[in-house]
């Protein structure tokens, strides 16, 4: 079936955000955007004009002015869709904007789907999937580095990588499948430790994509941070400090933060979601802290991070204890040794044999908090934040390179145990076939409609 069939009508949708603003762009696209376009637009007829050119006039609907407009015009294939795409650059009405959107509509064109605009792009190979979703991803970037690593996405780096990979299993897929027709002959044109030396380098290359995900999550949605401890043990006062604003309210009375209070902080290109939580008592007669500590418990084990902060002026034997039971666990976390400026003892804490990753600080006079954000960021990334190199951020993609390696290990595997070709051909099928589920060279309609749906109407 044709990926292009029912993809010949032409649409319509507003480029920019809605509400009142000093400009507004309306996009058309498809085969009757130059001639929807000159219907509106009788200053010149723009289907004769040059492509890439910009026109300055009125547009008029049944004889009524609608707006004085700069009309952008992209001839195809030289669009982003890669059809005849016409731009509307109106003021910022939202009345004027859907007068003209109206009128587009009139003249034939329809309403756009969310994202459609970019899956024309895709269907008419202007970008692949991967450049496709990075356009999503450059839209929703909170911070440089999201910002960094999907313009990446969106020039090529993650596809290049990806079609180096296949290319080279391609070759060997056909000289094994060539191995099929001869079977009789029993000969073998794949040379089996060449085949072994290029399986060892793509597994190596999948593994490293795989590693990246880690950071890719990260920088793409955020990091879950939990502020767990003792009542009155400074979670609040860190809270507010790393904020640098009166966020949480903060008292010397034990049991203040009842709920859980969540705030976003860019640290370093990374976004880290503070979650400050009810402190943790081994009994209480209240029901609303005890209800507290039970989201707090919740909100503990499903963070990325567990922020344990713990009075250093107190012993360290509950500290301990909570570490251990942390470990056991799995939980990411760091120990947080609090009011180190009381402390004539803050040093030892902190190098005490028992406890790991101890940070010393004094959140109320914001002393060493620098320490503390450092010591976050690296606990979370495990290594510096590096951009320039491709970062998987995509859970989709993340998906398919694990089937990706697991084919790849079976056919170590299988080359191990001298396996006949037609099931070597089996797993390298497997491996081409996820690689191009990633890039969108093998894919299905639901699963595009799904992807592109994400996006904003207008892309």
């Amino acid at each position: 079936m044709n990926k292009l069939q029912g993809w010949d009508d032409t649409i319509v949708a507003l480029a920019t955000p809605p509400g009142v603003g000093a400009i507004g762009v309306i996009r058309l696209s498809g085969l009757a955007a130059l001639p929807i376009a000159d219907r509106l637009f009788l200053s010149k007829k723009l289907s004769e004009q040059p492509s890439h050119t910009l026109q300055v006039g009125l547009l008029t609907h049944k004889g009524r002015s609608l707006d004085e407009v700069v009309v952008s015009l992209y001839k195809n294939p030289r669009s982003y869709t890669g059809e005849d795409v016409v731009e509307f650059s109106c003021h910022g009405s939202p009345y004027v904007l859907q007068e003209i959107v109206a009128a587009c509509i009139e003249e034939g064109a329809r309403l756009a789907r969310p994202g459609e605009f970019t899956q024309r792009a895709f269907l008419k190979g202007k970008l692949d999937l991967t450049q496709a979703e990075a356009v999503a991803d450059l839209i929703a970037a909170g911070t440089r580095a999201s910002q960094r690593t999907a313009l990446q996405g969106l020039k090529g780096g993650f596809s290049a990588e990806l079609s180096l990979l296949r290319e080279q299993l391609l070759q060997f897929s056909a000289l094994l499948e060539l191995e099929l027709d001869f079977s009789q002959e029993d000969v073998e044109f794949a040379d089996r430790d060449k085949l072994s030396t290029l399986l060892e380098q793509l597994e190596r290359s999948t593994a490293a994509l795989l590693h990246s995900f880690q950071l890719g999550n990260a920088i793409r949605n955020g990091v879950s941070v939990a502020i767990i401890g003792k009542p009155n043990a400074g979670k609040s006062t860190l809270l507010n400090s790393l904020l640098n604003e009166n966020r949480a309210l903060v008292s010397d009375i034990a049991g203040t933060t009842r709920d859980t209070i969540e705030e976003v902080l860019n640290i370093e290109g990374i976004l880290f979601r503070l979650i400050d939580t009810a402190g943790l008592r081994e009994h209480t007669t209240d029901r609303i802290e005890s209800a507290g500590m039970e989201r707090s418990l919740e909100k503990m084990r499903s963070a990325d991070l567990v922020l344990y902060v713990f009075d250093c002026t107190e012993p360290v034997e509950e500290v301990i204890a909570w570490q251990a039971q942390a470990l056991k666990e799995g939980l990411k976390f760091l120990l947080v040794a609090n009011k180190s400026d009381l402390a004539t003892t803050a040093a030892f804490v902190t190098q005490h044999p028992a406890l790991k990753d101890v940070v010393s600080i004094a959140a109320k006079t914001r002393q060493d908090l620098p320490l503390l954000t450092r010591a976050m960021v690296s606990r979370v990334l495990t290594g510096a934040l590096d951009t320039e190199h491709t970062i998987v951020t995509n859970a989709r993609h993340f998906q398919a390179l694990q089937e990706v390696h697991k084919a790849l290990l079976d056919a170590k595997l299988g080359l191990t145990q001298s396996l006949p070709g037609d099931l070597l051909a089996l797993e390298v099928r497997r491996c081409l076939h996820y690689l191009g589920e990633i890039t969108g060279e093998i894919t299905n309609e639901d699963q595009l409609d799904f992807i592109f749906s994400k996006f904003c109407i207008g892309k």
